[in-house]
């Protein structure tokens, strides 16, 4: 009977775990489109942000403040300087730095596209 709820339950043992901008860390002026493309983001891989905390942070966001570069009111954003993200929900996730203008002028902000996890049916 253990065997057969071990066989059904989703395993984390997939998960990739992805330190956004690379060596750059997250910062302003550093293209994470660029950094983005061609890796495959999935439900339970994991965003670390590393960044010196005081100045920036890191805000999910919707597609409206993404473009806008605008946090919602009374959102905590995450400001340990070493944030770690699971990826919980398929599609669309926007990410911005709301600290000065590092978002609007330093074009500090990522969109990726999450997949489905790995043990989906279909995958």
């Amino acid at each position: 009977m253990v065997l057969a709820v071990l066989a059904f339950t989703p395993s984390k043992t997939f998960a990739t775990v992805f330190i956004v901008g690379g060596d750059q860390g997250w910062r302003a002026r550093v293209d994470y489109a660029v950094w983005a493309e061609g890796k495959v983001f999935r439900v339970g891989d994991k965003l670390v942000f590393k960044y010196p905390k005081c100045f920036h942070n890191v805000v999910k966001v919707n597609e409206y403040q993404f473009q806008k570069c605008s946090a919602p009111r009374g959102v905590k954003a995450l400001a340990t300087g070493n944030d770690v993200v699971e990826l919980k929900t398929v599609g669309r996730n926007f990410y911005i730095c709301s600290v000065g203008r590092n978002c609007a002028d330093g074009c500090q902000k990522l969109v990726i596209d999450v997949k489905p996890h790995h043990g989906t049916a279909g995958h």
